[in-house]
């Protein structure tokens, strides 16, 4: 079985800083891709970055363009996603996730439990 654990969340003050990571335990496949994304109260869940395996390509959802970076230590089986100039809009809990590729992390096959991030002015 595979299995992901997020850590790394917490309250921040906007404009602060806060990195996620997420361990894979069990089984891991090489190529495939990994990902995070959140979800907001009362929103629906919703994509925020992926990177592939290699780590030569990642995308960002548009709302965190040039504050929000993914990368991955793969001899360590974890993904980080470093979040800085966070904004109220942020607050979510975030949910790291594993796809066959980059290209299919719509529809990712291993999910983590989550962890919340409460950003606050």
């Amino acid at each position: 079985q595979v299995q992901l654990v997020e850590s790394g969340g917490g309250l921040v003050q906007a404009g602060g800083s806060l990195r996620l990571s997420c361990a894979a335990s069990g089984r891991t496949f090489s190529g495939y891709g990994r990902g995070w994304f959140r979800q907001a109260p009362g929103k629906e869940r919703e994509f925020v970055a992926a990177i592939s395996w290699g780590g030569g390509a990642t995308t960002y959802a548009d709302s965190v363009k040039g504050r929000f970076t993914i990368s991955r230590d793969n001899a360590k089986n974890t993904v980080y996603l470093q979040m800085n100039s966070l904004k109220p809009e942020d607050t979510a809990v975030y949910y790291c996730a594993s796809a066959p590729s980059i290209a299919t992390m719509r529809n990712p096959a291993y999910w983590g439990q989550g962890t919340q991030v409460t950003v606050s002015s």
